[in-house]
């Protein structure tokens, strides 16, 4: 792994999710981690490839890891916007297919864990969406869509348990599957880049205490 490129891809990600896309310039990554602007563009085209190249590692965490050639540019990345619409239709169909096969083995911690793991693996890129969803209107369509589908989803689940008596009865079943959502979501996603105060507390520990929370407010 390249450790410039790596630093490079990690200070573009935080600058990119907190202050957005259109407002982070070349020069804001370069101060980040104490480089020139000029090693910057070195490594990289300019700023729509370092942004290919973060949104790239979000569905393959291994390309990081690879060898390129000096300076990166867009070729490399052809297709990179339908790529991720695919991975998020294919996460959200395989979440949901324990309603079609085997959801009497199905359990609600496994689904409250599942649920996180999807959101931890794919924070970065959802985040990115989420806050620049005016300058990638195509992705934020998409996403949109897969968001929808993703409470539809764990609303079904949540209704099955709740007739099967695993789950407590929920008098606003969508507005407490929301806050089910978000619960996971800042444990998986913000806190890790975008609260207030971002935390490095290990994922596996925010898991726990996230799944164990959940478990305890709305299990029978």
């Amino acid at each position: 792994m390249d450790t410039r490129i790596k630093a490079i891809v990690e200070a573009a990600t935080l600058l990119f999710l907190r202050q957005g896309y259109a407002r982070t310039q070349i020069s804001h990554i370069a101060k980040a981690i104490d480089v020139s602007v000029g090693t910057i563009y070195h490594d990289f085209a300019g700023k729509k490839e370092i942004m290919h190249f973060v949104l790239k590692c979000t569905i393959d965490p291994d390309f990081i890891n690879k060898e390129f050639e000096r300076p990166i540019t867009d070729n490399l990345f052809s297709g990179v916007e339908n790529e991720i619409v695919s991975l998020l239709e294919q996460s959200q169909s395989d979440f949901a297919k324990h309603l079609e096969n085997d959801v009497e083995s199905y359990s609600f911690e496994a689904l409250i864990s599942d649920a996180f793991d999807i959101l931890a693996r794919y924070a970065a890129g959802c985040l990115f969406i989420e806050k620049n969803q005016f300058e990638f209107p195509f992705l934020a369509k998409h996403y949109k869509a897969c968001r929808r589908k993703f409470l539809d989803t764990m609303s079904r689940y949540l209704t099955i348990f709740i007739d099967n008596g695993t789950v407590r009865p929920m008098e606003y079943l969508e507005l407490t599957t929301t806050l089910i959502i978000e619960i996971l979501t800042w444990w998986a996603m913000d806190r890790r880049y975008t609260s207030f105060e971002t935390s490095d507390i290990p994922l596996e520990l925010a898991k726990k205490i996230c799944v164990d929370n959940i478990l305890s407010a709305y299990r029978s």
